[in-house]
């Protein structure tokens, strides 16, 4: 449904790339859209320094059976890949609770098809906008590589559950791995092929995104944090911050690990966490694989973007401290060479890390949908590590709502008001 109402303006709060993506996606269905961005014009934020992975091999969410034991046991250890900084918060102590009643079985069972097709839809998106311009596309797959035999029988259950729901994955030795990525030397017990996975250089993703949106006549107002939400009858009228006001007719909170603080201006509570990734990009590795990959054990993403290489890796929730944990870092640093020996921690030396925060939901599954006694808006937000690899789907289906059009499947799972 092509919407003709021209001052049916959208206020899109968030220019990272589930803001950008949603903000394209209105305006193909005919909407006038502004964009809002804490950053200044074309800066850093969390869609900027992440892996560049698309991941339908990623359908098991964060909450899953095992993950509480293994994070009481990677906090005592501060090179580990996750950790959670201990402080007296409610918001977090309510996050833990339902972190905990949602790693079940019975939850991942309800959630895989679900993030199965999120990814597969997007990863169809992600193809169709490459088309038009390059950002690095790869559709090459990807091999979660484990250094252990413990490990690859952990990461051969996932390959068989891939399997159920339909996800071409395949287990395979040492000697299968060097043959699909010949360029890079591995050590390790085998890994799992997942051919369907993609990367791409998240980056030029995000500037060919921020044109897209500027052609099609958008509007991107940069520098701005928003402080202030202004109601009336159930409905949003206007946003401002930095001593401006934005007036719309429909409003998308895209804020990322900002979203809850922008829904409190509103008295609306939402259950998310900022959790702090790393990662470290070298300009001229000792061997640059073809393939994406990640380390299994170690929980680290490896991706050739270009002549350059970046590993990312770790989860730290310590709310919105964008500062370096150097010790965080080390642990990225020193789990290279295990998995690929041509490399040493000195090339690492001089690399300035990056860090952002990723917006994580207590139960692995995204927020989008319509906030409850608000009739015009909607939040998008919670995608944890997956922000980038569900940008595009998440976009359509906010302007899917946004027009009132049939969605490609159900989100009810997705719902923005099912922990309040």
């Amino acid at each position: 449904m092509l919407v003709e109402k021209k001052s049916d303006r959208v206020v899109i709060v968030g220019g990272g790339v589930i803001g950008l993506c949603s903000a394209y996606y209105a305006l193909k269905r005919g909407f006038p859209v502004t964009v809002i961005e804490r950053e200044a014009a074309g800066g850093d934020n969390c869609s900027m320094g992440n892996a560049g992975m698309i991941v339908p091999s990623h359908f098991t969410p964060l909450a899953a059976p095992g993950m509480i034991a293994k994070g009481l046991r990677w906090m005592f250890n501060p090179e580990s890949p996750f950790y959670v900084r201990p402080r007296l918060n409610p918001d977090l102590m309510r996050w833990g609770w339902l972190f905990y009643r949602n790693s079940t079985e019975r939850h991942v069972a309800a959630s895989r098809e679900l993030l199965r097709d999120l990814n597969l839809e997007s990863r169809r998106l992600f193809a169709e906008l490459a088309e038009d311009e390059d950002f690095g596309l790869a559709k090459r797959g990807l091999l979660m590589l484990c250094k252990t035999a413990k490990g690859l029988d952990e990461e051969a259950e996932v390959s068989h559950a891939a399997n159920e729901i339909g996800l071409k994955a395949e287990v395979i030795d040492a000697a299968a791995a060097a043959q699909l990525d010949p360029a890079i030397t591995m050590d390790v017990a085998g890994a799992v092929y997942f051919p369907e996975d993609c990367h791409l250089d998240p980056e030029r993703f995000m500037a060919s995104m921020r044109r897209r949106v500027l052609a099609l006549g958008g509007i991107i107002e940069s520098g701005v944090e928003i402080d202030g939400i202004e109601t009336r009858d159930g409905r949003v009228i206007s946003v401002s911050g930095n001593g401006r006001r934005f007036d719309g007719t429909r409003f998308v909170l895209a804020g990322g690990s900002w979203t809850p603080g922008l829904l409190q201006l509103i008295g609306v509570k939402l259950s998310l966490q900022a959790g702090k990734g790393y990662s470290l990009t070298l300009p001229a590795p000792p061997e640059l694989p073809q393939l994406c990959s990640i380390f299994a054990e170690a929980k680290v993403a490896i991706t050739p973007m270009g002549s350059s290489l970046r590993f990312g890796g770790t989860m730290e929730v310590g709310g919105l401290d964008l500062s370096i944990n150097p010790a965080r870092v080390r642990g990225i640093v020193k789990s290279v060479n295990a998995y690929f020996p041509k490399f040493s921690e000195q090339d690492f030396e001089g690399i300035k890390p990056w860090a952002g925060l990723r917006p994580v939901s207590p139960d692995g599954i995204p927020y989008l949908g319509k906030v409850r006694g608000h009739s015009n808006l909607l939040v998008a937000t919670g995608h944890a590590m997956m922000g980038l690899s569900l940008a595009p789907v998440s976009g359509r289906l906010v302007a899917d709502l946004l027009a009132g059009d049939p969605l490609f499947r159900p989100i009810d799972a997705m719902g923005v008001g099912r922990y309040s």
